[in-house]
């Protein structure tokens, strides 16, 4: 008898075997986190029309279509692969909308961050200390961290949102990405030196 939950990996080899148990706890497993990154890069302009529950529902019928064809040759970990159907379908839904020309639209951008995402990304960049003037601090350094971040490159904002904001491992954001972990890791790092370097500019410190 298995202690714990059942991981990826034994699922997916279970699945494989054709066991529809397996199967469907491999697809409901990730639907948590594939939620919480609809909800991240979805447009509060878009989401006033559509449900993040609804284009995860529509991403898990897709994945479970071409589930048998990613078994047999497992191109990338298994979440990465799921995601990119998130991805798609986003994609999908701002071609949609914006070719639509629906006004409250406007010019969102794909695979973008919107404003609130970018908040608490800051906010998860910051450390928090203890007390009310603490968090007065804390709240000043997430603005000025939130305004350094939209004015990164779009590179260094993606690695860091992927790694810090949706929590991916850094295999996972390799994956993502289309290179190493290592390489992934290094990119993430480097994204935090020149946050840190431009954060310190600012406040006239290291």
């Amino acid at each position: 008898m298995r202690d714990s939950p059942p991981d990826t990996d034994f699922l997916l080899d279970r699945a494989a075997a054709n066991d529809a148990a397996a199967r469907d706890a491999l697809l409901a497993r990730h639907r948590p986190r594939l939620r919480r990154m609809v909800a991240l890069r979805l447009d509060p302009r878009v989401a006033a029309r559509v449900d993040p529950s609804d284009v995860v529902q529509d991403v898990l019928a897709e994945a479970d279509r071409r589930l048998d064809a990613y078994l047999q040759r497992r191109p990338l970990p298994f979440y990465p692969w799921l995601r990119q159907f998130a991805a798609d379908q986003l994609a999908e839904l701002h071609r949609r909308h914006v070719r639509a020309a629906r006004r409250s639209v406007g010019r969102e951008v794909p695979g973008g961050l919107p404003d609130q995402s970018a908040d608490e990304l800051a906010g998860r960049l910051v450390a928090k200390g203890p007390g009310p003037s603490e968090a007065a601090r804390w709240s000043e350094r997430r603005d000025r961290v939130r305004a350094i971040l939209l004015a990164m490159s779009a590179a260094d904002r993606e690695v860091l949102t992927l790694r810090y904001l949706e929590e991916l491992t850094a295999a996972e954001v390799g994956a993502v990405l289309g290179v190493t972990a290592m390489a992934a890791q290094k990119r993430a790092l480097r994204a935090l030196e020149r946050l840190r370097a431009a954060l310190g500019q600012e406040e006239g410190g290291p």
